[in-house]
């Protein structure tokens, strides 16, 4: 029974690096010789005009280098498929309830391997491990967003788009995680409040998303350092004692779903209609925080 406890934990901390990146996972478009010098010559122009009825086949055989309205290349074809529905519900609907749901299923003592059973192995482990790692490490890969800006021309949006989107992921981020604190209201393991779900863990899985989605068509490795750094910061709050395991499986689920629903409806309200879109957080005439929409044509 021990055994199968222990497998049960490594397969959950698994579960919070390899989901999101398979989730996130791309089929890049060939780059053979095949594709013609024509197709590889289209303009920006031309492609704005493109009917609806063909700009699916357009789209699979456009290649890699294709430069798309509001857009910067190179792009893959499914970085130019965002807004369907049926991508929103592979990529971020269904990777955020098995992970808000593994999180669910082993609050407190709930579960084959529960979040107090994590607890439990910490203290007899590591009781007396301790860093501040956690509390900035998460930041990492937003510094390597803004380099890759500055040293790359193959970032998906420019800066201020980026920007844009960021910080309305992050709001979506804090409007769900912060409210559901307060409606749980579950003690952390070291006695103080607000535990589920855990917000350096949502936070980071939200930069480490949004880098995914900008840079991922540039090199896989940097979906899988990104990633890697979130799930190190979730890891990280357990350790510290700062978490349950329950609160960091859920804060990764929000951190993709917050990601991929701004992607989703940026792509929906601004592609190739000569908007450029911004939601940030702003603070409401009553004083309450709220989130403001900008559309400049």
């Amino acid at each position: 029974m021990k055994l199968k406890k222990q497998l049960t934990a490594h397969l959950l901390w698994l579960l919070v690096l390899v989901n999101p990146v398979l989730a996130q996972a791309q089929q890049q478009p060939g780059t053979g010789a095949g594709v013609s010098a024509s197709l590889a010559a289209l303009s920006t122009e031309t492609l704005s005009h493109i009917s609806p009825d063909t700009a699916s086949a357009d789209v699979l055989a456009a290649p890699a280098d294709t430069v798309y309205p509001g857009q910067k290349n190179p792009f893959t074809e499914a970085q130019l498929r965002e807004g369907e529905d049926k991508r929103f519900l592979k990529r971020a609907l269904i990777p955020a309830a098995v992970l808000v749901g593994a999180g669910l299923y082993t609050m407190q003592g709930s579960g084959f391997y529960s979040s107090h059973d994590a607890r439990d192995d910490r203290n007899r482990f590591a009781p007396h491990f301790s860093t501040k790692v956690d509390d900035y490490l998460f930041f990492l890969p937003v510094a390597y967003l803004y380099g890759f800006n500055a040293f790359s021309s193959q970032n998906r949006h420019d800066i201020r788009r980026q920007t844009g989107l960021l910080l309305a992921s992050g709001a979506l981020t804090s409007a769900i995680v912060w409210p559901a604190k307060k409606l749980t209201n579950i003690d952390r393991p070291n006695g103080e409040a607000t535990a589920f779900p855990s917000g350096h863990t949502a936070y980071a899985f939200t930069i480490a998303t949004l880098v995914d989605k900008e840079f991922r068509h540039k090199s896989p490795w940097v979906s899988v350092g990104s990633y890697a750094i979130a799930s190190t910061t979730g890891i990280l709050r357990v350790m510290n004692n700062e978490h349950w395991m329950a609160d960091v499986l859920a804060g990764a689920g929000v951190g993709i779903l917050s990601v991929n629903t701004v992607y989703w409806l940026h792509d929906k309200l601004a592609r190739n209609k000569g908007l450029n879109t911004v939601v940030a957080p702003t603070v409401l005439p009553n004083g309450s925080p709220g989130v403001g929409l900008s559309v400049t044509f």
